[in-house]
């Protein structure tokens, strides 16, 4: 008999801000609950996963953990008490999940600006709610320039800039100068890719949740900065 894979539907790609959805149980695989779709975004990608509770006839279950494998998102919600085929309704931390979307459209800003202004590629990203980490590949240490480009992205954040979402084919969307700002890695191989672009600043195939205008994600504050080897800079920030 062939086996159908049921892959979970992800809200969040087409809405960022929905903090509650109802869903269906599709498998269970311990304390992994498997759903026909969710809000929640599994950990990856530089992303930290969401967090939340599962609510079934007044009951409330935790989600501690968020992971995603083979297209299937897991959410693990020890001694949830579920079967195949209840409707159960997620809600997420809200207040964990915003702080995250701020930071996340803050370091694409950030990456956008270090690019113009001297060509670095990004080689590596770490979102958290408290801080987030940017490593590109600068060639020397130059705090006057990070501080200057920590400046300039702070003025474009709160100029007001609106965070549009939109799907191009893979082939189209690769024309965009600039689409693919990391140093070693490519969009994933699907038929249509997932644009994130911040309007008149930054354009970027992207899979996460961010605000909707640049306002929202408040300013950003350079805590440290890193050598990280040859031509690798890391930089730490937070946001107020």
């Amino acid at each position: 008999m062939l086996k159908v894979i049921v892959l979970t539907k992800l809200l969040y790609m087409d809405d960022s801000y929905l903090r509650e959805f109802d869903a269906r149980v599709v498998e269970i695989s311990g304390d992994n609950v498997i759903l026909e779709r969710t809000a929640f975004h599994p950990r990856g990608g530089g992303l930290p996963d969401d967090t939340g509770v599962f609510l079934k006839e007044g009951r409330a279950t935790k989600v501690v953990q968020v992971l995603s494998e083979d297209g299937k998102v897991l959410h693990s919600a020890p001694g949830h008490g579920f079967s195949v085929g209840d409707s159960v309704k997620g809600i997420l931390d809200w207040e964990r999940r915003y702080l995250i979307m701020r930071m996340h459209t803050g370091i694409h800003a950030l990456a956008s600006v270090f690019n113009k202004r001297t060509g670095a590629l990004i080689t590596g990203n770490q979102v958290n709610v408290d801080k987030s980490r940017l490593d590109l590949n600068l060639e020397k240490m130059d705090r006057a320039l990070i501080d200057d480009v920590f400046n300039e992205t702070n003025r474009e954040l709160a100029s007001g800039r609106n965070v549009k979402i939109y799907y191009l084919p893979r082939e189209e969307a690769l024309k965009i100068p600039g689409i693919v700002k990391l140093a070693e890695a490519a969009p994933p191989n699907v038929e249509k890719l997932r644009i994130v672009e911040i309007e008149n600043l930054d354009v970027q195939a992207d899979g996460g949740p961010h605000v909707a205008n640049t306002r929202e994600v408040g300013e950003l504050i350079l805590l440290k900065i890193e050598n990280k080897g040859k031509n690798n800079r890391r930089v730490y920030f937070t946001l107020r």
